[in-house]
């Protein structure tokens, strides 16, 4: 268990619209647990409140990590695509350019 960082706190306090520190609000940085340490309170907590609350964050948890892995396939992924698309516009103007020196120029007539 350990307390998170002013800015941390700050960043969830916005995102969740909690009220401001002079209005009553928190005037301490709040205690979070990691995943090793949710784990090792279910060894020592045994009523069935603390195993369900335990069992839920632990799914919480697994939920986060498969977001995350998700993610970063995702920008693995985009950036495949984002160079593939690179080659493939670069290949399109060398022709179009290459098509442009092989057409007659014309003179255009005012009007």
């Amino acid at each position: 268990m350990f307390r998170i960082s002013p800015e941390e706190h700050e960043s969830l306090r916005s995102q969740f619209v909690t009220s401001n520190e002079g209005r009553g609000g928190r005037r301490y940085q709040p205690h979070v647990f990691t995943e090793n340490g949710v784990a090792m309170l279910s060894s020592i907590l045994k009523s069935e409140t603390a195993i369900d609350v335990n069992i839920a964050i632990m799914r919480t948890f697994t939920q986060l990590r498969s977001f995350m892995m998700l993610e970063k396939e995702l920008v693995t992924r985009m950036s495949s695509l984002e160079m593939n698309t690179a080659e493939v516009f670069k290949v399109v103007f060398e022709k179009l350019d290459s098509l442009d020196e092989q057409l007659p120029s014309f003179k255009k007539d005012r009007v």
